[in-house]
């Protein structure tokens, strides 16, 4: 499976984008460490990328940039506010999507890997995602199948940090009572997490209520498993006070942030 590289230079970036051959889709993040959309999109593009195998040559290529470290790169694509993708190929700019939207992304990614013959692909088969006239996605494959697709998504998503938190909004600018509560809690107990905002994303919103049986948000995961909402949580804690001891940037000696 593709995975998401870090361009660190001008030199590597020129030496990246010279070993591609023009039939590659190139997919390149701008970002910034301390904006928290950007960590939500390195969520969804790592997952993304997840669905794309490794090919020879390389049908898709994955990149992220530091838009504050490589300015020079960031002006040459216009880069004004991140997250900020730019989708080219063979050296042209085919198409850039500004801001947080999972759906927005997929779907540009989905259209542009398809221009170039090549679906998106799993270790289980095509995925779902041809493009129609109006660069709607469509699909030609039955409920059971779009249903699997999402799953496996969604099984990657919930494990895309030891502690994950799907909430609405971000931690930043929380969007109800609920998940602003969940995020003091983290923040509290020096928790590093990853998170997902679910009004971000339709698709997850609505399918990861039946992929985990539990209807509401925020919802936290641990390693995989579902702990529940805030109640849930709060009931965890009363009942040992050490139940996110182990995911502490305190008790395991990190001095960064607590989110990611």
């Amino acid at each position: 499976m593709s995975d998401l590289k870090e361009i660190i230079s001008i030199e590597s970036w020129e030496q990246h984008i010279s070993s591609l051959p023009p039939s590659t889709l190139l997919i390149v993040s701008f970002h910034t460490p301390w904006a928290a959309p950007c960590a939500q999109m390195e969520t969804v593009l790592k997952t993304l990328a997840s669905e794309y195998p490794v090919t020879e040559p390389p049908t898709t290529s994955w990149v992220k940039i530091n838009a504050e470290d490589l300015t020079d790169i960031s002006e040459a694509y216009n880069v004004t506010a991140v997250p900020f993708l730019v989708l080219i190929r063979n050296g042209e700019v085919l198409e850039t999507v500004s801001g947080s939207s999972a759906v927005k992304v997929r779907n540009a990614i989905e259209r542009h890997a398809n221009k170039a013959g090549t679906a998106a692909t799993t270790n289980n088969g095509p995925a779902a995602g041809v493009t129609n006239n109006e660069g709607e996605v469509a699909t030609d494959e039955d409920p059971d199948k779009k249903k699997q697709e999402l799953f496996r998504r969604l099984g990657d998503l919930v494990k895309a940090a030891p502690v994950m938190l799907f909430m609405k909004g971000t931690p930043s600018e929380p969007k109800c009572g609920f998940s602003r509560q969940m995020v003091g809690i983290l923040r509290d107990n020096a928790v590093k997490y990853g998170f997902f905002n679910i009004l971000a994303d339709d698709e997850v919103r609505q399918g990861l209520k039946e992929y985990a049986d539990w209807p509401t948000y925020p919802q936290l995961w641990v390693d995989g498993e579902l702990v529940g909402g805030l109640d849930i949580l709060k009931e965890e804690l009363e009942s040992n006070a050490d139940f996110l001891k182990p995911y502490s940037v305190k008790a395991n000696g990190d001095a960064s942030a607590a989110t990611s």
